[in-house]
């Protein structure tokens, strides 16, 4: 975990706010989060905090989860992770582990905040690890219909696909991984409908 340390000492140092006039939510994960524009003003009706880091895995948010989170006091949590761990070479039976081992420190430590997992997303580079994607997003999705209230599954993947299930190039940058700005309205959309469902009393 060591080629995180410079990203993970900055998150380490962002301020955390005295006051809470807006629910705050911590958004946990990788680059597609780090990479995020603009990510404060998609959702004005709550306070963000982002703590993506650059070619974060699950087993990396896991790690790392007790020296970021706690910290910023969040009322609610939302992770996306995954498909760096199954990139890297780990089974999906691994990533399914690594969100076990996560939310469990979520737990311990937070208690019954809401947590949302946002599906591992299907992209034009990874389509050769469709079938680890689909079985670790399957078995997390059983893990939390299970798990009682306040834990979620966001579906990312069927706005992001054409009417054949493949990813939409549109929605991604060149390297067929990263979104574009496309991509990031869908985002924009699933979660602010996901975020609205746990506030609804904000406009």
């Amino acid at each position: 975990m060591q080629w995180y340390q410079e990203e993970i000492a900055r998150l380490k140092e962002l301020p955390v706010a005295s006051t809470k006039s807006r629910p705050r939510v911590v958004f946990y994960g990788s680059s597609t989060f780090t990479r995020w524009p603009e990510l404060a003003r998609c959702f004005p009706w709550v306070e963000t905090v982002n703590l993506g880091f650059g070619g974060s895995t699950l087993a990396a948010c896991a790690w790392f989860f007790q020296q970021l989170v706690p910290q910023q006091q969040p009322d609610a949590l939302l992770i996306y992770a995954g498909d760096n761990d199954l990139g890297d070479g780990r089974t999906a039976e691994e990533v399914v582990l690594f969100y076990d081992h996560l939310l469990a420190s979520v737990r311990a430590t937070l208690g019954q905040i809401p947590v949302v997992f946002v599906s591992i997303k299907l992209s034009p580079a990874r389509q050769h690890l469709r079938p680890s994607i689909d079985y670790a997003n399957a078995t997390i999705r059983q893990r939390i219909a299970g798990a009682g209230p306040n834990s979620y599954y966001l579906d990312i993947n069927p706005g992001m696909v054409d009417g054949r299930g493949y990813p939409r190039p549109a929605l991604f940058e060149a390297d067929g991984l990263h979104l574009s700005p496309e991509g990031y309205a869908v985002w924009q959309q699933k979660i602010g409908a996901a975020l609205m469902h746990l506030y609804p009393s904000t406009p």
